[in-house]
């Protein structure tokens, strides 16, 4: 068992800000904070809305901040997903009597053949797959299987934006990056393999009926979950962590923040890059995550399934976040490093040192000057930038327009993922629902 309980939330706010506030509204002022809530709430959000600017220029009138919202963030900074923390619970049961206590035989069971294969499941086991199981009345099959199409049509592209901006860009603020220091995620020679497998699992998701149940993207996103409710499980109890001021190390806020840099935050940054997003590539896409962020344990009122409610969700998110923090330089550099352990067939020494000096340009171009000097990251120039928005102008608003082009862009694209796993891996690419439930203090988050 874990040592707090979940949060009430008898009227919680979602995205769109339609339910009534609660008693004690948070202050639209950076300080002081009310009680509930952990120190990094809010702490740093004058400069937060600086940053946020463009994104609250994007959103035009639907702006303004929702004090219900807000609140309702800083609340589910101390929630954790309740049924799988049971599962995390049960399975750091030792004594082999105990009737609650569920092993990983059986729970890699129950994902492979389902609840029924398990003779006499333990209740924390049926809880879990009674949540992730049933199918929810709003998911489109092949609306999913659409939205993978359209990010594996993005090929390079979003591997850059989600690793370039959602990831490295994420690291400026406090919070997620010390639970990667923590579990050592991302430290020594592990960032390599780490970002890697966050990288299979997201491609792993985007495959013609990998979400269907017996899919490699469902029992991928289904171990993730369980992985991050084994981190907070273990990371919680350790007795280092600072829940006062940071939240659980695993929790709902969290956890839809991260989710938004999948979705909206990967449509935003493949755009600036001069790739073309249709209306219906942004629902496809936007459906594909809302069902994933289902899997992960989101609270279902934060799923969003339209691209600027996101949008309006992760200022939202961005306003509550706590610049600046220990690790994030650490964890940034590490990743800049780790583009010299890279697996190449030939002149590796070269093409290593240009995918270091690329991702630095890059980075430079997604988090400008005060990012790369905030994460200590090395001074460069945005110059590979303008070739890639060229070619991607020809490819996507030229090619794109057409049935072969985009049939063209589909393959490109997956050769791309197929080739950069091999550059991460190596020749040991692991199967699907590699989790080592054993030994969670050295697996990081999802992301």
């Amino acid at each position: 068992m874990v040592a707090h309980e979940l949060p009430r939330h008898d009227a919680p706010a979602g995205p769109g800000g339609v339910t009534p506030p609660p008693p004690a509204v948070p202050s639209l002022r950076p300080s002081p904070r009310p009680a509930p809530y952990p120190r990094r709430f809010r702490e740093t959000e004058r400069l937060n809305r600086r940053l946020g600017r463009p994104l609250r220029l994007l959103l035009g009138r639907r702006g303004g901040v929702d004090p219900a919202l807000m609140a309702s963030i800083g609340e589910r900074l101390t929630a954790r997903d309740a049924v799988a923390a049971e599962l995390a619970g049960a399975l750091r049961i030792t004594d082999p009597a105990h009737p609650d206590r569920v092993t990983m035989r059986q729970f890699r069971a129950a994902l492979a053949d389902g609840i029924d294969s398990v003779p006499d499941p333990p209740a924390a086991l049926r809880a879990f797959f009674a949540a992730v199981d049933p199918v929810p009345d709003w998911v489109d099959f092949d609306l999913v299987d659409e939205g993978g199409r359209v990010a594996r049509g993005f090929g390079r592209n979003s591997t850059d934006v989600m690793l370039q901006l959602a990831l490295i860009g994420s690291y400026r603020f406090d919070g997620p990056p010390r639970l990667l220091v923590e579990t050592g995620g991302l430290a020594g020679g592990s960032a390599l393999r780490r970002i890697a497998e966050t990288q299979q699992w997201a491609s792993a998701v985007t495959g013609r009926g990998a979400m269907r149940r017996r899919g490699r993207g469902f029992r991928l996103t289904v171990h993730v979950r369980l992985v991050h409710a084994l981190v907070n499980h273990e990371v919680e109890g350790g007795g280092r962590w600072d829940v006062a001021r940071l939240g659980l190390p695993v929790n709902q806020s969290d956890l839809a923040a991260t989710l938004g840099l999948f979705n909206a935050v990967h449509l935003l940054g493949v755009r600036l890059l001069g790739v073309r997003v249709t209306r219906a590539d942004s629902r496809a896409l936007m459906h594909l995550w809302k069902y994933v962020g289902h899997l992960m344990g989101v609270d279902e009122d934060w799923l969003c399934d339209r691209e600027m409610l996101q949008h309006r969700f992760n200022y939202h998110l961005l306003l509550a976040q706590s610049y600046g923090g220990p690790a994030g330089p650490s964890l940034a550099n590490a990743l800049v490093e780790a583009q010299g352990a890279l697996h190449f067939d030939r002149f590796a020494r070269v093409r290593r040192a240009w995918a270091r000096a690329r991702l630095l340009s890059m980075l430079r171009y997604f988090l400008g000057r005060r990012g790369m000097r905030d994460l200590r990251l090395p001074p460069a120039l945005p110059w590979a930038v303008p070739p890639l928005i060229a070619g991607n102008l020809l490819r996507y608003h030229v090619l794109g327009r057409t049935r072969a082009g985009r049939a063209y862009l589909l393959r490109r694209g997956d050769r791309f993922i197929e080739r950069n796993l091999r550059r991460h891996f190596g020749d040991q690419v692991p199967g699907a629902g590699a989790v080592h439930a054993g030994a969670p203090e050295k697996r990081g988050s999802a992301g």
